[in-house]
């Protein structure tokens, strides 16, 4: 009898070609004013992903700036986001010959049709392959089991209560050390760790290093504490374009004090360079 044909497999999405690349599409109204519609896929609860936030406003500064490659870009998050209309508002603020500032703001609009400001961005642009190869580092990748030694969102109960819309775009795979809280067990080390990817294959590229900071399951989980956990502030320095193939991303928290706590993030690609880091200070309810 002959062996049945190997399935089918669905091809990569390519950068530019991705539904991360048309969920932060942007229509340009009017010099630095954008116009985007939030997906609802990007959606944890019935919040928008605040690192999926940041990618929208790192492409519409990206657009605005004479440079192309976020190398900072520092976050308020002033209220939550919903799916829907918004419009990102960009104002250049320096511009030089290796380095342009910009700001932005995301606004969206409420009951009765005024503006709400969900989110305000102050970020430096530049050209990431015009770095200096020179690396000085004492940072290592985190030690992470193979892939398939890992867990991802529909091995185990969701995290939270409600709607997890961003799971089902994302390829993230847990480190076990790491999924005290989903066994009922939280180590209390407020340690998170996972490959990470896109779903439908995309390579990682400045933009979706933005996204990859702010997509793991909040540290606070092991910590003990369960429910939404809001970023309030997030900034994160872009070091080198990633190489091809999975990241590992590798996030702790030190500190959880009146409420608020810290979470410390690394990315890590393929070719083990350090390509993104991050500081993000989250709101904690606590007694959960």
């Amino acid at each position: 009898m002959p062996e049945a044909a190997p399935a089918p497999t669905a091809p990569r999405a390519t950068v530019g070609d991705s539904e991360f690349d048309r969920d932060t599409a942007l229509t340009r109204r009017a010099p630095g004013v954008y116009d985007i519609d939030l997906s609802a896929g990007w959606t944890i609860i019935s919040a928008v992903n605040g690192g999926y936030l940041l990618a929208v406003l790192g492409r519409a500064l990206a657009d605005a700036l004479p440079h192309g490659d976020p190398f900072t870009v520092s976050a308020h998050y002033l209220t939550a986001s919903r799916p829907g209309p918004a419009v990102v508002r960009t104002e250049v603020v320096r511009t030089g010959r290796t380095l342009s500032t910009g700001q932005a703001s995301l606004l969206q609009y409420d009951e009765r049709g005024g503006e709400v400001e969900r989110i305000r961005v102050l970020a430096s642009y530049g050209d990431l392959d015009a770095l200096p190869d020179d690396v000085r580092t004492t940072a290592e990748p985190p030690a992470l089991p193979p892939m398939e030694h890992c867990f991802g969102p529909g091995d185990g109960p969701a995290p939270v209560s409600g709607s997890s819309a961003i799971a089902d775009r994302l390829m993230l795979k847990l480190d076990p050390a790491t999924l005290g809280w989903a066994l009922g067990r939280p180590s209390g080390k407020g340690e998170m760790r996972a490959w990470f990817g896109l779903a439908d294959g995309r390579d990682a590229d400045p933009l979706s290093l933005l996204l990859a900071v702010d997509a793991l399951p909040p540290t606070a989980f092991e910590i003990g504490v369960s429910g939404w956990v809001p970023t309030v502030e997030l900034t994160v320095h872009v070091r080198c374009r990633p190489a091809p193939g999975p990241l590992r991303v590798s996030i702790t928290t030190r500190n959880l004090a009146g409420g608020f706590l810290e979470e410390d993030a690394e990315v890590w690609d393929s070719a083990d360079r350090l390509v993104a880091q991050s500081r993000q200070l989250a709101r904690v309810r606590l007694g959960g």
